[in-house]
């Protein structure tokens, strides 16, 4: 493979005029050999080392001879071709100049009508429309247009060259081909007088846009000189003279060419394409061809542009439309809603009505039996505020009577008061007593120790001792008499305070009874206390009962 690309790089350096370096091929292609859409494949090298030194300097139709060759091989098909291989490449070259600016390549329906009208019209003969719309038509709805190897087909097939022949033809494509890709605006046999030897020649005349090349004959092998042209030339018609006619001149910076056409037709189509060519130059306009096809071009861009905005404002319209149907449709749908919410309302409005003229009717009534039952209520109202009234006579007079009952219950309670001052003084009493007794038993202890000398003295201290000890026995039980009448006049009051104390509770449920008009006193704890001589004592019974039973042990141990 490295071997083909060596190959085909030196044939692509020989047409573009660049200086081949196959060291730098195998240098590109020393690590792997990936093809042409790798990094390092064949498409970098053929960008860096070849396309990048081409300086505009080479034969075009060379080269697209080259790539004509690497390609039409493999794609085209001669089997049913009017035409020759040089003519098929010729088609090919045109096609490469007219396709549109994109891949894959492709020419539009616009600029194959506008070759066979070329070719069509280089044949001499009519151009047939409605046949190539029928075409245009077919092809519209298949494709955007025809590759290279389709068109080379469609000119072959002669459909559109029928009843001519191929030499016909083939000078067709020809001069299409040298219009479009050679640049020849006119080309054609003239005199030419010659500048040394003053003779006249006959030589084959090719204008390009900027020069004028003449030859010995049409195909173009032995070139006798250039007319270089610029802003600055201008042709003028002459007459006859020298037994020449139709002459023109050529005038240049340098130097002046004298032409002899071969009738006024072609000297007046000379004159006038020589003429446009400088003016062109003078404009610095492209050739007839290339400002058409530019132009072409730049309507078929704006068509697309405003088909393209026709058909945005299309969407956008039909998008619109939509909206619009779906707005007028949701209206409808709530004018609908509404119509029925209305024909809904007004029902339940008159049934409202019918429902409120009922309720009405039967408010009045209710009305008129709620103020016989107000009147009948006020009626009542007023026989119980007389009861009440009374009520609030009896309650009073209650009241008098439990504040009766109050004062009874408080004299009670200071009767009470001083039972229990009396019972304290005598337990006060009681307890001197006692601690006096107790005292005495100790001294007879002592007394029981003495000598026996004293014992005698002793033993009649302790009759009399025992003496005054039975007297205060005596006067014990003489005080846990007054105290047990004095307890049974505590009994007495008690009664009397629970008298007075239940009297005061059936007055209070009374009271109570009567709508709560009047708060009693309540009387205090009744929880039974010990009471002395300075009030209630500070022990209870059961301490009292244990102090008298630990002061007879003492006294038995003592006797």
């Amino acid at each position: 493979m490295l071997g083909d690309q060596q190959v085909l790089s030196h044939n692509l350096c020989t047409v573009l005029n660049v200086p081949h370096d196959p060291v730098a091929l195998e240098e590109h292609f020393r690590d792997d050999d990936e093809g042409p859409v790798s990094n390092q494949g064949y498409m970098p090298y053929l960008n860096k080392f070849i396309l990048e030194k081409v300086q505009g300097n080479f034969d075009k139709v060379e080269f697209n001879r080259m790539c004509w060759t690497l390609c039409a091989k493999k794609n085209l098909s001669k089997s049913h071709l009017l035409i020759s291989d040089e003519d098929a490449f010729k088609v090919w070259v045109i096609f490469n100049f007219l396709s549109e600016d994109k891949y894959p390549l492709i020419i539009v329906p616009e600029e194959i009508e506008y070759l066979l009208k070329k070719i069509t019209e280089a044949m001499g003969a009519g151009w047939q429309q409605e046949q190539f719309d029928h075409y245009k038509i077919a092809l519209n709805t298949s494709r955007e247009g025809l590759s290279a190897w389709e068109l080379i087909d469609l000119i072959g097939s002669g459909q559109f060259s029928k009843g001519m022949d191929r030499q016909t033809v083939s000078m067709a494509i020809n001069e299409v081909f040298n219009e479009l890709i050679l640049d020849v605006l006119k080309q054609g046999y003239m005199l030419k007088k010659g500048h040394k030897r003053k003779n006249w020649m006959e030589r084959w005349f090719v204008l390009k846009p900027n020069i004028i090349s003449y030859y010995v004959s049409e195909d173009l092998k032995d070139k006798k000189g250039d007319i270089i042209l610029d802003g600055n030339c201008c042709v003028e018609a002459l007459p006859d003279k020298d037994g020449k006619k139709c002459l023109f001149l050529i005038k240049c910076l340098d130097k002046t060419f004298e032409i002899s056409a071969s009738d006024k037709k072609k000297k007046q189509e000379w004159i006038q394409a020589i003429q446009s060519t400088v003016s062109l130059l003078r404009a610095g306009s492209p050739p007839p061809h290339k400002e058409a096809r530019q132009k072409r071009k730049e309507l078929r861009q704006k068509l697309l542009a405003e088909q393209e905005e026709l058909e945005r404002q299309m969407k956008e319209l039909q998008a619109a439309n939509e909206n619009k149907q779906k707005e007028l449709e949701t209206v409808r749908k709530q004018l609908e809603a509404a119509a029925a919410r209305a024909a809904e309302e007004e029902k339940k409005r008159l049934q409202t009505q019918v429902e409120l003229q009922d309720r009405f009717s039967l408010e009045l009534e209710r009305e008129k039996m709620v103020r016989q039952k107000m009147e009948e209520q006020v009626a009542q109202k007023s026989s119980e505020l007389e009861q009440y009234l009374q009520r609030v006579r009896e309650l009073e007079e209650m009241y008098k009577q439990l504040q009766e009952a109050l004062e009874d219950e408080k004299q009670a309670r200071q009767d009470e008061e001083t039972v229990r001052k009396l019972q304290a003084r005598l337990l006060e009493e009681e307890t001197a007593k006692r601690a006096e007794l107790e005292k005495w038993h100790l001294q007879q202890q002592q007394t029981i120790q003495m000598t026996e000398a004293e014992k005698q003295e002793l033993e009649n201290q302790r009759m009399m001792k025992e003496q005054a000890l039975q007297v205060a026995m005596e006067q014990l039980k003489q005080l846990e008499l007054e105290r047990k009448e004095a307890l049974e006049q505590y009994e007495e009051v008690k009664k009397k305070l629970e008298t007075a104390a239940n009297n005061t509770k059936s007055w209070k449920d009374k009271v109570a009874h009567h709508e709560g008009l009047i708060r009693l006193i309540e009387p205090g704890s009744k929880n039974p206390h010990l009471i002395t001589n300075w009030g209630p004592a500070a022990f209870t019974e059961a301490e009292l009962e244990e102090r008298q039973r630990s002061w007879k042990g003492k006294k038995a141990t003592s006797e």
